[in-house]
């Protein structure tokens, strides 16, 4: 199973950043759009792992969290992967506090010891919107870029854990279900 750690937003959350974004979706760009009740933080994509594995992974998340206080999450701003060029993904950016940072590294050093390797590139908060699909017409990419820049939202939500979470590919696009929650110190 393909399995990722990730901070799951409230619906009303989930609801303001897919009506921000919705000039986006209008855009003709070839962009595979995210469903709205899909839209996350991931902090960790395990990728495949053997249903035995599920278990190690539910200890090290646990240990992960194991006194971290709620937070609140500043999200805001929109972007794209990479800045230059031509985009891969569309995205709503999220603050890099330091109470995220470091759950964001705890995450990965419990994971890393329980065989996961750490992530190489540098954290980057955000909530994937679209994914840029291959070919299409370059100028309706441009133009996409542009509105992107023209955009504003911010919003604020409280954070009291995270979920270990489940992709399931298919026709429509991944489903994401939880296989397990872990919450943070009262």
């Amino acid at each position: 199973m393909r399995l990722f750690i990730a901070i799951n937003l409230p619906e009303d959350v989930r609801r303001d950043v897919w009506d921000a974004a919705e000039t986006l979706r209008l855009e003709p760009a070839p962009v595979r759009w995210v469903a709205e009740e899909a839209i996350h933080l991931t902090l960790k994509f395990l990728g495949d792992v053997a249903d035995a594995g599920e278990s190690s992974v539910r200890r090290a998340v646990d240990e992960a969290v194991e006194g971290t206080k709620p937070f609140m999450l500043n999200v805001g701003g929109f972007g794209v992967f990479p800045p230059h060029g031509r985009p891969n993904v569309v995205w709503v950016g999220c603050e890099r506090s330091p109470a995220l940072e470091i759950l964001q590294h705890r995450i990965e050093s419990t994971l890393a010891a329980v065989g996961y390797p750490l992530e190489v590139r540098t954290f980057s908060p955000h909530l994937t919107l679209g994914r840029v699909k291959r070919g299409g017409d370059i100028g309706d990419v441009k133009s996409l870029k542009s509105v992107v820049e023209e955009l504003e939202f911010q919003t604020e939500t409280f954070v009291d854990r995270v979920e270990l979470m489940e992709s399931t590919l298919g026709a429509g696009g991944p489903r994401y279900s939880v296989r397990h929650s872990a919450r943070f110190a009262a």
